[in-house]
């Protein structure tokens, strides 16, 4: 029988999903849900299986891996692409990489969760409740507010929607900002420098990766006024988090909003998780469960697929 990986299943809910039992006759399936230690861990971990089927950017799968796992034919992730998977080296090794469809609603609707927190003064007003206190703290109101965005494309022209619709000035920039969707928006094109300057909310939706790498340090946070929050569901990387943390600790803005982070699962002892201006969200922006019903049903079927040498949604 093939030997498949089920990884990274953090809240142990796939078999919710898929009904693994009518796959045992054909497959020998092992679930996996706490992170590896490390690289040697996963190798060793994983050396027996053929197919992984994996939560998009949950574990790297690296040159070094892939070339190690002797058995391997397939990967198996969820999303249309995945940046952690060496598709190079998968394709030197003859493995088929495959995906699955996607809702990009989610996160939109996270960045708008994590926006109106920090309006709000959501995370003190809720912990001081508990508390028994009363009324701790003044918010603020988004009508007329400047809302920035870093992309406007699939996530970033849904979030820019719903910021007119609670009558928000909305700004955008990015290296390939397109004007004609500016336009049907009804949204304003600008420099990055303007747009630091300018927002109040300042919200990032650009894919991550080289190109935006560092995108926001030191550098950029002395541009944004004192009362501006920041708002990242997109990739940790894009956001210097040490700088971040310099901004936070030392009010060089208000606040921030966070769904992703440089190293994850964020380490116990990462300073952000003490910051009281700090509102977190462990990487939910997808975690829904129509979104795990499509990701794992899909999977199953990419797998049997690939089994039977007719690949569908291929990754190359």
């Amino acid at each position: 029988m093939l030997k498949v990986a089920i990884l990274d299943d953090y809240q142990n809910v796939s078999q919710q999903f898929v009904d693994l039992e009518k796959l045992s006759g054909k497959y020998e399936i092992k679930i996996f849900s706490e992170p590896f230690e490390n690289d040697a861990d996963t190798l060793d971990k994983l050396s027996d299986f053929e197919a992984l089927l994996i939560m998009r950017e949950r574990t790297p799968i690296t040159k070094d891996l892939i070339d190690n796992l002797s058995k391997l034919k397939f990967i198996i992730t969820s999303g249309t692409k995945n940046s952690s998977i060496d598709l190079e080296a998968a394709k030197k090794r003859k493995i088929i990489v495959c995906g699955t469809e996607m809702n990009t609603n989610p996160t939109p609707e996270l960045t708008w969760c994590l926006l109106l927190g920090l309006a709000k003064n959501l995370k003190e007003e809720i912990d001081n409740m508990y508390q028994g206190y009363w009324q701790t703290t003044v918010g603020v109101e988004l009508k007329g507010k400047i809302l920035g965005l870093i992309g406007l494309g699939e996530v970033g022209s849904q979030v820019a929607k719903i910021g007119k619709a609670f009558g928000m000035q909305v700004m955008a920039w990015s290296e390939n900002l397109n004007l004609n969707k500016c336009k049907e928006l009804d949204v304003l094109p600008c420099t990055k420098e303007d747009l630091l300057k300018n927002s109040d909310f300042l919200s990032i939706h650009v894919r991550g990766g080289e190109r935006y790498k560092n995108c926001i340090t030191i550098k950029e946070f002395d541009k944004m006024k004192k009362t501006a929050f920041l708002i990242n569901t997109s990739r940790g990387p894009i956001v210097n988090e040490d700088d971040l943390i310099i901004a936070l600790s030392t009010n060089i803005i208000a606040g921030a909003g966070l769904d992703v982070y440089e190293k994850e699962p964020l380490p116990e002892n990462n300073k952000l998780r003490f910051l009281p201006n700090a509102l977190l969200t462990p990487h939910i922006g997808y975690v829904t469960a129509e979104n795990y019903n499509i990701f794992y049903n899909q999977m199953i079927e990419a797998l049997e697929a690939c089994v039977n040498g007719k690949p569908i949604r291929v990754i190359e």
